[in-house]
């Protein structure tokens, strides 16, 4: 399962930040999907790794 920051367009933003004010927390929304993770060679996932650092960013192979 992968899960990412969910579009602000399909949640209810004023329930979320109803609830933000009565707890005093903020809240992260995330949406999930089932994917599945691609099978990678240690070439491969050094490739990648290599890519992230030099982003800054995480990188999530899957199969299409």
């Amino acid at each position: 399962m992968l899960c990412s920051y969910s579009k602000t367009e399909s949640v209810d933003l004023e329930a979320i930040q109803g609830l933000e004010k009565a707890l005093g927390k903020t809240l992260l929304a995330f949406s999930c999907q089932d994917i599945k993770p691609a099978e990678l060679t240690d070439e491969d996932l050094a490739k990648i790794s290599e890519l992230e650092k030099k982003l800054g960013i995480v990188l999530v192979a899957v199969e299409h």
